[in-house]
C-alpha cells in the first residue's frame, strides 16, 4: 500500500485527487496539506485521515505525492518532495516557468523517484490507444485543435482560480491540447502565436519532421460555442481523436496505477513523467514570448 500525501483542498483536489486516492486498492491517503487551513481540515475529515500545517510534516508521513494547486506551488512543491525521496503525482502544468520545470526535472532525477504529470486523456485508454496506432500510421501533415471553454459562468468551480485568470486559456487547457498533438507529430521546433477576442488565443507550431499545428484556446467562450476538436491531416487522409470513455476518477485512478508500476519496477520511462512535463512547459513559455513580443519563437 503506498501512501499518498494530497497537496490542495480545492475542487479538483477534493473531487478527483482525494476521492480516486481514497477508491484505490493499492493506495492510501496519508494526510492532507493545503494554503487554507480550514479547508484543508474539512477535507482531512471528510477522508478520516490528519491535516497538516507543515509541507515537509507530511512529506515524512508519505511515500509519494498528489498535487491540485496552482502551478508555481505545485513546482516548489514537487522540488521539496522528490529531494525528499518521494514519488510525484503532479497535475498539468508541470509550472509556469521553464525555469521552475528544469527545477522539478534535475530534482527528480537526481533522486531517482518516480512521476506522472496527470494530463487527463492521455489516461484513457480509447484515447491512448488511437494515439498509438495514428503515430505508428505516419504521413501526418498537420493537425488542428480546438479547445472552447466557457468556465466563467455560474456555479463553475473553476471560474474563481486566480492562476487561470492570469494565464488564460494557453497555460490551462493548452496543455491539454498539446499532450495529444504531441505523441503524433513530435517535438515543436517552432512556435508562432496570436491573440483573439474573448481570451483567444493562437498558436502555430512547426514540429521535428516538418509537419505543422494549430491551436485555437479559450477559457471565455460563449456557452453555445463551447467545443472540442482535435483532427489530424495526412497521406491516408483524416483522423479525429475521440473523446475519452470514462470518467475522471477512473482516468485519475489509472494514472495511480502507472505511478505504481513505476514505483514497483522501478523503471523511470513513463510517457506523461515530469520530463514530457517539461516539453509541454517549453511549448508554453516560448508561446508566451512570442505573444508578447510578435514573433516566432525557434526551440
Amino acid at each position: 500500500m503506498v501512501r499518498f500525501g494530497l497537496f490542495g483542498t480545492g475542487h479538483w483536489a477534493a473531487e478527483t485527487h482525494a476521492a480516486a486516492i481514497d477508491a484505490h486498492p493499492r493506495a492510501e491517503l496519508a494526510g492532507v496539506w493545503g494554503r487554507d487551513p480550514a479547508k484543508a481540515a474539512t477535507l482531512a475529515t471528510r477522508h478520516g485521515v490528519p491535516v497538516f500545517e507543515d509541507v515537509d510534516e507530511l512529506l515524512a508521513a508519505c511515500d509519494a505525492i498528489a498535487v491540485a494547486l496552482p502551478p508555481d506551488v505545485q513546482a516548489e512543491i514537487a522540488v521539496r518532495a522528490a529531494t525528499a525521496g518521494r514519488h510525484l503525482l503532479l497535475d498539468k502544468p508541470l509550472a509556469l516557468s521553464l525555469a521552475d520545470a528544469d527545477r522539478v526535472v534535475a530534482a527528480a532525477q537526481a533522486s531517482g523517484v518516480a512521476s506522472v504529470v496527470f494530463f487527463t486523456q492521455r489516461f484513457h485508454p480509447n484515447v491512448t490507444g488511437f494515439l498509438a496506432s495514428t503515430a505508428a500510421a505516419g504521413g501526418w501533415q498537420h493537425a488542428r485543435a480546438t479547445m472552447f471553454a466557457s468556465i466563467y459562468q455560474p456555479g463553475n468551480p473553476y471560474g474563481n482560480s486566480q492562476w487561470r485568470r492570469d494565464r488564460g486559456a494557453l497555460w490551462d487547457i493548452g496543455p491539454h491540447a498539446l499532450s495529444l498533438i504531441l505523441p503524433v507529430l513530435g517535438r515543436v521546433t517552432r512556435v508562432a502565436a496570436m491573440d483573439g477576442p474573448s481570451g483567444l488565443v493562437h498558436l502555430l507550431l512547426t514540429h521535428d519532421g516538418g509537419a505543422t499545428s494549430t491551436l485555437s484556446l479559450t477559457l471565455d467562450a460563449p456557452p453555445e460555442a463551447v467545443t472540442r476538436d482535435f483532427v489530424f491531416f495526412g497521406e491516408n487522409g483524416t483522423e479525429t481523436v475521440p473523446p475519452g470513455d470514462g470518467s475522471v476518477l477512473q482516468a485519475f485512478g489509472t494514472a495511480i496505477d502507472q505511478l505504481l508500476e513505476e514505483v514497483e519496477a522501478g523503471t523511470r520511462d513513463h510517457r506523461c513523467d515530469v520530463r514530457f512535463g517539461r516539453e509541454v512547459v517549453a511549448v508554453l513559455d516560448a508561446a508566451e514570448t512570442a505573444r508578447s513580443q510578435r514573433r516566432t519563437v525557434d526551440l
